[in-house]
């Protein structure tokens, strides 16, 4: 074989990779978004800025997750509300968010044995006495 064959197979295979690998790509569809409206809410964040300052001058842990029993319990004042969000970083399609009200004591525990195994970000938004605020918790279940 001389050097101008040599030349032609080597750029032949080279395109041929670089067609296969932009089709691979292009047929790619489990891309997931985080949020689909990421620039409205970088807008608002001074407001998570300021649910998150909240959340730092509680004196309680407001989430304990047990692992053994799969299950999350919200130390929460009765008359809390709010929205518990299950963040899931590897795939967008296994997210959930439940919304929880305490209107007793012994009613904060959320059954977390439906959750897929692997790494979660727990996102707790609630209001409580005029204020709102935020918590975020990562859990491995």
């Amino acid at each position: 074989m001389d050097w101008g064959k040599g030349i032609t197979l080597t750029l032949v295979a080279f395109a041929a990779i670089m067609i296969t690998m932009v089709t691979i790509c292009v047929k790619q569809d489990d891309i997931h978004l985080v949020t689909h409206d990421y620039y409205e809410q970088e807008i608002k964040y001074q407001e998570q800025i300021d649910r998150m300052i909240n959340a730092s001058h509680l004196d309680m842990n407001a989430i304990e997750y047990h692992e053994g029993i799969k299950s999350l319990s919200l130390h929460l004042k009765v008359g809390s509300v709010g929205t518990l969000h299950f963040f899931r970083p590897s795939d967008a399609r296994l997210d959930r968010k439940i919304d929880f009200e305490i209107l007793e004591i012994n009613s904060n525990s959320v059954d977390l044995s439906s959750l897929k195994e692997g790494y979660w970000r727990v996102k707790m938004t609630w209001k409580e006495g005029g204020k709102e605020f935020y918590l975020e918790k990562k859990i491995n279940i």
